[in-house]
């Protein structure tokens, strides 16, 4: 893919707010037009479309919860009727952690609803095209450090999201599209971390004190916008930061 995303659409879920919503800001910028997925959170994501469209860029939210097939393919077919194609497709959704969901949850969302959105968006995506799939440290080296007891299960489905997704490379390839994973420790600022540290207080700091440095959301958003372009790393994956604790595959 050029270097230059101008002009370029743009799928980020779960972009409503930290992660998500910063990649958003960050590709509009350098001249993407982007589509902020939003499950239910409506007024966030229009707020971003808006400081999006306020400085010059071009955005539209648009709702779907993407566990639910039918919705992810309205969603694709809103995008290509506003845009016409789809070049980036940000897989970012992420979750397990939250009350009164089901039991299986996590893996529902983590692995089958991210090879699902992938599956949706290759049909429209076009030669030179790349997916990336957001993930974490704890995630992907889960088979060989453990993590945080009420992090193992998001982990664990983030991992078998990771494994599934890799599975379509062939046929992505087949097509002419790119995929990377990009993973990251904990980012300070996003639910998770924030959530993590109210259950353990003080594990940021200790954890942060063990790395050295803990990315903040916008620092690592503007990873994965340089993994939009950047080229493909070896065994498609970009590791940002340092990953000295996790056992080395």
């Amino acid at each position: 893919m050029s270097q230059d995303v101008a002009g370029k659409v743009a799928l980020i879920t779960g972009a409503s707010r930290g992660i998500g919503a910063a990649t958003a800001q960050l590709l509009a910028a350098q001249g993407a037009r982007v589509a902020i997925n939003y499950r239910s959170r409506a007024a966030r994501a229009e707020k971003i479309a808006a400081q999006i469209a306020e400085a010059g860029g071009e955005a539209f939210p648009i709702q779907a919860d993407v566990t639910d097939a039918p919705a992810v393919s309205r969603m694709i077919d809103q995008i290509i009727d506003r845009w016409g194609h789809l070049d980036i497709l940000v897989l970012n959704a992420s979750g397990g952690m939250e009350k009164d969901m089901p039991a299986d949850y996590a893996l529902t969302l983590n692995r089958d609803a991210q090879v699902s959105v992938a599956q949706a968006a290759q049909n429209v995506m076009s030669v030179g095209s790349r997916i990336v799939f957001v993930t974490s440290h704890q995630a992907h080296f889960i088979r060989d450090t453990p993590t945080l007891p009420e992090y193992q299960p998001v982990a664990e489905s983030k991992r078998a999201g990771e494994d599934a997704l890799r599975k379509l490379i062939p046929d992505l390839a087949s097509r002419g599209i790119e995929f990377v994973v990009v993973s990251g420790d904990m980012i300070v600022g996003t639910a998770t971390a924030m959530l993590l540290n109210r259950i353990n207080p003080g594990v940021l700091e200790a954890r942060q004190s063990q790395v050295g440095k803990l990315y903040s959301v916008e620092e690592f958003a503007a990873e994965i916008v340089d993994a939009v372009t950047a080229p493909i790393p070896p065994d498609n994956i970009r590791l940002v930061g340092d990953v000295s604790t996790f056992t080395q595959e």
